[in-house]
């Protein structure tokens, strides 16, 4: 028999609240998107084919579409690691903020490495800065009680001022009136995936899609190993479970705290690989772009397990691309417009996802007891 599960959820089957309560909040969240449609004058079944044509239609469309997706693997599964230790760590933006000034540290700096080197350097420069910055909320929570999502949000704000201090006054390119920094060393850039497999006789259409995805699913796979499979991840779950609990059994809370955040931090500076080492090859304001934030839907939507957090990675990157093709080929279903739907999606995904619970729960006792 498979589990049931506890909390909001208590009485359903395990595979229900994975599979089917996933599946019925996107389903709602379509169906008050279609409404929206209707309503300024729209075919709702057009949309639909244009947007899943956009995502996913031909290889390029494809290509955009995993490559959002990677940004969205990298943040939810930051956000998945904090809320199996009990933490909402809403911070992630502003890691990867950070996170990416690790990485231009490095790619500005230690240019004279080969890409052998310079590559690792820069991957470890993104966990360490991003790590860094989540360090002093995790202290704050876990010596002085102070409630993590003020701290975290503080600091998103903190570090876009800080980024934009930097990029203006300090790393801004000689001569330039752009708040960005000079460009990287061309073997510093991370080789798009239709070069790379081209490498090996395997033809893709060109995107900026980069080798970044592969180490954003290394990652998922890490993750999953890290919480389910070694002491460290089982001591860190039973902190989020139980605090009390996790003390009587000799676990310290407050170090779980630090470990989460830390791990958390490192992910979400991964982000910043994906855009600054693959797509902007230089340090750039804003170029997190709202996807720290997502994050916090994308781990909702995958009930915080890695496999669920690439899923709706994926279903997050076909919304952008999707909704790009969508606006270009729908004049009136306006780039604002798809961010209405991104929003349904997050709304019955994050705030309502326990909405059809009751509907469900008696659904599965009438079957039981017919």
């Amino acid at each position: 028999m498979s589990a049931v599960a506890t909390g909001p959820a208590a009485g359903l089957p395990r595979w229900a609240v994975l599979a089917l309560l996933p599946g019925l909040n996107l389903l709602a969240a379509f169906a008050v998107s279609g409404l929206v449609v209707v309503l300024i004058g729209e075919n709702p079944w057009q949309v639909v084919r244009i947007l899943v044509w956009g995502a996913f239609g031909f290889e390029e469309a494809i290509g955009y579409t995993l490559f959002y997706a990677t940004n969205f693997i990298f943040t939810g599964l930051a956000v998945a690691v904090a809320f199996h230790c009990g933490l909402f760590n809403i911070g992630g933006e502003g890691q990867a903020y950070v996170g990416g000034l690790g990485v231009a540290l490095v790619c500005l700096h230690l240019d004279f490495l080969p890409f052998a080197l310079i590559v690792p350097a820069a991957v470890a420069g993104a966990a360490l800065f991003g790590a860094a910055w989540a360090f002093v909320p995790a202290w704050l929570q876990a010596r002085r009680g102070s409630h993590i999502v003020i701290t975290t949000i503080m600091f998103n704000f903190i570090a876009a001022s800080v980024m934009v201090y930097l990029l203006v006054n300090v790393m801004a390119r000689p001569g330039s009136m752009e708040p960005e920094t000079r460009g990287f060393a061309p073997h510093a850039y991370l080789p798009p995936m239709h070069e790379a497999l081209g490498a090996v006789g395997i033809e893709i259409a060109a995107s900026p899609l980069n080798l970044s995805f592969p180490w954003a699913l290394l990652c998922a796979a890490g993750v999953w190993l890290f919480l389910w499979h070694t002491r460290a991840g089982y001591r860190l779950r039973a902190a989020g479970a139980s605090p009390a609990a996790a003390l009587y059994g000799g676990i310290s809370p407050p170090r779980q705290v630090l470990v989460a955040m830390l791990v958390s931090g490192a992910l979400a500076g991964f982000m910043s690989l994906n855009e600054l080492m693959g797509v902007q090859h230089r340090l750039v304001l804003e170029f997190t772009a709202g996807y720290g934030f997502a994050g916090i839907a994308v781990a909702l939507m995958g009930r915080g397990h890695p496999a669920g957090v690439v899923l709706a990675s994926v279903l997050f990157g076909a919304l952008y691309q999707g909704g790009a093709e969508l606006a270009f080929e729908v004049p009136r279903i306006t780039r604002d417009m798809v961010v209405v739907i991104q929003g349904l999606v997050i709304l019955f995904a994050g705030a309502l996802e326990f909405m059809f619970v009751p509907a469900l729960r008696a659904a599965l006792l009438r079957r039981v007891g017919g």
